[in-house]
Formats: C-alpha cells, sequence, structure tokens
C-alpha cells in the first residue's frame, strides 16, 4: 500500500524549538477547561459535607483526564512537526473534542455522560491510531501501537461508565484513567511485544516540551487573577476583600518567581533520544499535574474568601487555601532534571511543610487572615529561595 503524499515522511520530522501559533491556539480551549474545573472545586466547597469527598473526587478524575489529553498532544508536537498538515489536523480536531468535553463538565455525570466518555475514547483512541497508520514500517510505530492497545482497554470502561448512570459509573471511569496512568508510568507494555527499544522511539525536543509547559503554565497562573477579579468586581471594592485581593496577587507574583527562577540558566538538550525523552517527558509531566492542580485550588480559595469575607472560616476552605500552594512546591521541586549535577533543593519542600503547619491553627482566623498569610508564607519562601539560589534572569525550567 501506498503512503499518502501528505503523510510521508512524519517518522523523519522533527518538532521546532518553539511552540506553533497552532498550539497556542490549542491552549485557548484550556483556559475555557480550566475555568469549568475551578467552578467545580467551587461548587464542592459549597455542598453537604457527607458528600465532599465523592464530588471532590471527581473532579479530580475529570482535571486527570483533561491533563492527560493535554500532555499526550503536547508530546506529539514535541517529538514530531506540529507544521505539518496532517498533525495540524490531529491537533484541530483534539481541540475540538477538548470544548466539547469542557462543555459536558458540570453534567458528565449525569445526564451528559455518554456524550464525555464517547468523546474522550474518541479523542484519546484517534491519536494512537492515525500514528500507527502513519508510521507503519518505521520502528516508532510499536510506540504508538501499545500507546494504542493500552488506550483500547480504557476506553472501553470509559464507554461502559458512560452508559452507567449510576454509581458505577463513578467506579468504571476511575478504573478507566488508572490504566491509563498506569500504561504511562510502564510504558504501555503489551504481552508478547513488551517495551520498545530504546533506539526505537523517536527524539524527544525538551527545549519545545518545555516552552509548552511554560505556556500552560502562564494560563493557569491566569485563573488566580480571574477568579479574584471576577469575584471583586461584581459586589465592589471593601476592605477585606481589597486585603485578599492584594494577597491574591502576592501569591501569583510568588508563584510566576519560584517557577522561573527556581532553577538558574544551564545548558539544556535540544532533543533526547528514544526512552529518555519519553521518560523526561512523563515525570514532567506529572509535576506539571501537581502545579497546575495547585494553582487552581489557590484561585478557588481566594475567590471564595473575597465572596464570603466574614468568619467563621470552613476547614475545607482552609485545606485549599494552604493544600493549594503545597501542591504547586511538590510539583515544582520535582520539575528539576533529574540528571543534575547539583544537589536537590530542600527550600521548596520546607516551604511546604512551613504552609502545612500553618494550616492547623488558621481555623481560627478570619477568612481574609488565613488567605494572607498563605500569600505572605508564599512570598517569604520566594523571596528566601531567590536569595538562596541568587538568580540574576529567569530560566525556561528544564526537564
Amino acid at each position: 500500500m501506498l503512503t499518502p503524499t501528505w503523510m510521508r515522511g512524519l517518522a523523519d520530522s522533527t518538532s521546532p524549538r518553539s511552540a506553533t501559533v497552532l498550539e497556542l491556539l490549542f491552549d485557548i480551549v484550556y483556559v475555557f477547561a480550566l475555568a469549568r474545573l475551578a467552578g467545580r472545586v467551587a461548587d464542592d466547597l459549597t455542598i453537604v459535607r457527607h458528600t465532599l469527598l465523592s464530588e471532590a473526587g471527581q473532579t479530580l478524575l475529570f482535571f486527570t483526564a483533561m491533563w492527560m489529553i493535554w500532555s499526550l498532544n503536547a508530546l506529539l508536537a514535541s517529538t514530531y512537526d506540529p507544521r505539518r498538515a496532517d498533525l495540524q489536523v490531529v491537533l484541530l480536531a483534539t481541540m475540538f473534542g477538548t470544548l466539547v468535553l469542557a462543555v459536558s463538565l458540570p453534567q458528565a455525570f449525569g445526564a451528559r455522560g455518554v456524550i464525555f466518555a464517547c468523546t474522550y475514547v474518541v479523542i484519546q483512541l484517534g491519536r494512537p491510531l492515525y500514528l500507527v497508520f502513519a508510521l507503519r514500517g518505521h520502528p516508532a510505530q510499536l510506540f504508538s501501537y501499545r500507546v494504542l492497545v493500552w488506550h483500547s482497554v480504557s476506553g472501553v470502561l470509559w464507554i461502559s461508565g458512560g452508559i452507567d448512570g449510576g454509581l458505577g459509573r463513578g467506579i468504571l471511569w476511575s478504573f478507566a484513567l488508572g490504566v491509563e496512568l498506569i500504561g504511562a508510568a510502564v510504558h504501555w507494555p503489551v504481552p508478547r511485544i513488551g517495551r520498545a527499544p530504546i533506539g526505537d522511539l523517536a527524539a524527544v525536543s525538551q527545549v519545545h516540551l518545555a516552552e509548552r509547559y511554560n505556556q500552560f503554565f502562564m494560563i493557569a497562573l491566569a485563573e488566580v487573577v480571574l477568579e479574584a477579579g471576577a469575584a471583586v468586581s461584581f459586589p465592589g471594592f471593601s476592605t477585606e476583600r481589597t486585603i485578599t485581593l492584594v494577597a491574591a496577587f502576592v501569591a501569583t507574583v510568588s508563584f510566576w518567581r519560584l517557577y522561573f527562577y527556581h532553577v538558574g540558566p544551564g545548558k539544556q538538550a535540544s532533543g533526547s533520544a528514544g526512552g529518555e525523552g519519553i521518560e523526561l517527558a512523563r515525570l514532567a509531566s506529572y509535576s506539571l499535574l501537581f502545579i497546575v492542580g495547585g494553582i487552581i485550588c489557590t484561585a478557588v480559595g481566594f475567590g471564595q474568601v473575597i465572596e464570603d469575607p466574614h468568619p467563621p472560616i470552613d476547614w475545607a476552605l482552609v485545606v485549599v487555601i494552604f493544600g493549594g500552594p503545597v501542591l504547586f512546591l511538590i510539583g515544582r521541586s520535582y520539575l528539576e532534571r533529574r540528571y543534575s549535577v547539583a544537589p536537590r533543593c530542600q527550600m521548596l519542600f520546607i516551604g511546604a511543610l512551613a504552609l502545612a503547619v500553618a494550616a492547623l491553627p488558621s481555623v481560627l482566623l478570619p477568612p481574609v487572615a488565613v488567605a494572607g498569610l498563605a500569600a505572605l508564607i508564599l512570598a517569604v519562601i520566594a523571596v528566601v529561595d531567590g536569595r538562596a539560589h541568587l538568580r540574576g534572569a529567569q530560566t525556561n525550567p528544564t526537564l
């Protein structure tokens, strides 16, 4: 069978060092998706306590599923040339599917369960299915084939959960997402095939992938500004709301500083061949999962305080306000290069411990004081970390 002209050379194409405009367009959908997820977290804080864990679990499931789609597409565009017409079609199709998922989020555990499940499965199966077809005859095809097998198994669970309208939906979807996470963690082995040899995997452009993560980080960081600004806009300024708005701004600047300045400039490889590149991409993806999740929690926490700044504060809101920065610091600490000759900086772990300790007595404080305390601790961590590293310029966090 002859390969169509528009598919030829895919395996030999290389990703550019900079992200393309289409990839930035793809992220626009995630502005909406993250806003939807932030809305779910805010709703989780206002529900009856005996359903809090189940509702929070649903939100975590949706967040992880949406992140799986984004991270795998970022890996695709960092392995092959996203300026190719065929890959642009794949990215645009995924973009539209992600929009459908974001629209379905509020009722994904209700009337739109089948729509959500089917759309997700089409996205996760369509990408590797195309690569298996386009890369036939090339050693890299084996990697896409193994991914396709794992997503086919999870796809059955996703659709079964979408059809099941009861408790089974959450159970089946959790197992489906677990299959995908385990598959990524063990490099998608398949019986009688196992893992593809390292030399059979295409090179991953670490520079391109790092830039994509940086762009997504900035989109997530905008959620803090959006949540806080929107909460202040309607009722207007007051002493409590103004203090919380300032605290949200300080937290935003601290996140930015800790993300871009924590690791100093150094030599960064343009790409890693084979399994090393995939391994680095996988570890970085898990790190960004914590980072973005922590930022969303922080955004929701400050927004809730602005909407209702009067005491007493709810313990769940304290967990969100302090837990968000803790997740961010843990994720940021593991974003450093695995093979760095310098020892891993302990400042971020110390900061996470300080936040956890400060959260314990915060249930006795007014909500505005809790938000201010969390922002103050974050600012101190950023200043101390900056003095410890003595970095003069921002850097592109390495993978």
